[in-house]
């Protein structure tokens, strides 16, 4: 199945809240931050929000093929080419996805993946230096890259009549990066600098990474993208050309198009450049442990006089889209819509509003992933609240689904609003770009991700009892973040954020 709507939801829901609490987490940005939305107008002839607009009940998004007149086909050296047109405006969006991210990593060098993405950037003999990035920002593009647990991937946003560069520019860096000592091992310090500022100037992300090393054990997932800092500091020029030269390859890759071109434009221009660059190696089966679940309570606290907004997380590791059986996955999907899709949602109703204990709450399922992932819920305590006694009140409310269910109407709530919001994001040439990327990376098909609407639509107020029975009865692990007594107040902008508000966000 799909991680299309782990990605989408991910991407429109990354409220201020969720950001705060789940950084680190997951998708680990490289070096830059992406805009996952373009602000392009409606297409001609009725958008994807008037569809939503006219659709009755969630039902109705059941026929709904997300990707419009997409196409894909495969070049003989192995590139998987996808192809999304998007008349809106004459620009394109071109994206290279490798199917290696940090938990791909050989043993003792965690944040290799990432460094490299890094030194994509430092050229080739036809692009030396700086040359790359110096063009786009000529021609009046934007690039971006970003690595994750089980993704590379680059990309650039440029006037369609420039596509062609693009492809050339990046097939070449795919087989003649260059790379020297003198350029290697002062980036590997930019990295290092990049880790304090991202995670350890940071006491939510230095719990995140605690967090998940505690909740995947023997499992990589476990390993932060960006690496631990003695590992980093042991990297070097012969470890990142040995990484590049075995997963650097077009048969490791996806080039996805989305923008004003069709496909026989690009299968033209991809032969000519990419369908030269020779299969350079075969990085095998990616083969990973199995994450094992410990006996006991695992707890974390982390206090920190830089906090001041404590708050409380309860983890736990559940299937992804691509390790799920049946519909279980699209049921987690729902259930976490119902728990903290929300003001509306079961957590914040009876712990923010019912109850008062919290002054915010949540859930999150990172359904995209390769292997098994995470489902969390969390909140933010209201005053006098102490965070334990936040977490039993929030374990209740989950307990209470797995045992009663959910209403008729909170199903059809939370189906409409992940279908909408996948149906939304279809406005942006991008996001859409971005779907295909990251769900073909992680396992799914084309076909799964079109029909995801359906797959949704079919999930049942008895599937979603049942994953919440199955999946989330067991101890969770805890993770405390604590500050200064004095300091328990949460701010204003503590409140999650509708997913309509959140739909142009960045990472």
């Amino acid at each position: 199945m799909s991680p299309l709507s782990g990605q989408t939801r991910q991407i429109l829901q990354d409220t201020p809240l969720a950001r705060r609490l789940l950084r680190g987490v997951s998708l680990c940005a490289g070096t830059l931050a992406i805009a996952a939305v373009l602000a392009v107008s409606p297409p001609a002839g009725g958008s994807a929000r008037a569809e939503a607009t006219q659709a009755a009940d969630a039902a109705a998004f059941a026929d709904i093929r997300i990707g419009g007149d997409m196409s894909a086909f495969t070049l003989d050296n192995g590139l998987e080419v996808v192809v999304i047109p998007d008349r809106r405006a004459p620009v394109v969006t071109h994206m290279v996805w490798y199917k290696v991210g940090a938990a791909d990593e050989p043993e003792g060098m965690s944040g290799i993946a990432h460094f490299l993405e890094h030194l994509m950037f430092k050229g080739t003999k036809a692009y030396p230096g700086n040359t790359f990035s110096q063009r786009i920002a000529a021609i009046g593009g934007q690039e971006n890259a970003f690595t994750s647990q089980d993704y590379t991937a680059y990309f650039q946003r440029v006037a369609r009549e420039h596509l062609g560069e693009m492809m050339e520019m990046e097939a070449d860096r795919m087989q003649n990066l260059m790379l020297s000592d003198e350029v290697v091992l002062p980036e590997r310090d930019v990295v290092l600098e990049e880790r304090r500022q991202r995670v350890d100037s940071d006491p939510g992300s230095m719990l995140s990474e605690t967090l998940d090393s505690m909740l995947f054990v023997n499992h990589p997932y476990g390993t932060p993208v960006i690496g631990w800092p003695d590992e980093i500091s042991a990297l070097d020029r012969q470890d990142a050309i040995a990484f590049y030269d075995r997963f650097y390859t077009p048969n490791n890759a996806i080039l996805v198009v989305a923008g004003d071109v069709t496909a026989d434009e690009v299968r033209k221009l991809a032969a000519e450049t990419y369908g030269k660059v020779p299969r350079r190696a075969e990085p095998g089966a990616r083969e990973r442990a199995k994450a094992q679940v410990l006996p006991g309570t695992r707890e974390v606290t982390y206090s920190d006089p830089r906090v001041n907004q404590p708050n409380m997380r309860k983890a736990w590791v559940v299937p992804s889209y691509n390790t799920a059986d049946g519909n279980e996955a699209a049921a987690l999907q729902v259930l976490s819509e119902v728990l903290g899709g929300g003001s509306t949602s079961r957590l914040y109703r009876e712990l923010v509003i019912d109850k008062g204990v919290a002054s915010s709450a949540g859930s999150w399922y990172n359904s995209g992933a390769l292997d098994d992932s995470t489902f969390m819920i969390y909140a933010v305590p209201a005053d006098g609240t102490g965070l334990q006694d936040l977490g039993a009140a929030s374990l209740d409310v989950l307990k209470q689904v797995a045992r009663e269910g959910i209403t008729a109407e909170e199903l059809e709530r939370a189906k409409k609003s992940l279908l909408s919001s996948a149906l939304y994001a279809q406005d942006s040439q991008s996001t859409l770009a971005r779907i295909f990327g990251a769900s073909l990376t992680t396992g799914g098909t084309i076909e799964e991700i079109r029909n995801w609407p359906s797959t949704i639509s079919s999930v049942t107020a008895d599937d979603v009892k049942a994953a919440a029975a199955a999946h989330l009865a067991s101890l969770p692990v805890t993770a405390y973040l604590r500050g200064p007594e004095q300091a328990v107040a949460a701010p204003a902008d503590a409140a999650p954020q509708e997913p309509a508000a959140a739909q142009e966000v960045q990472q």
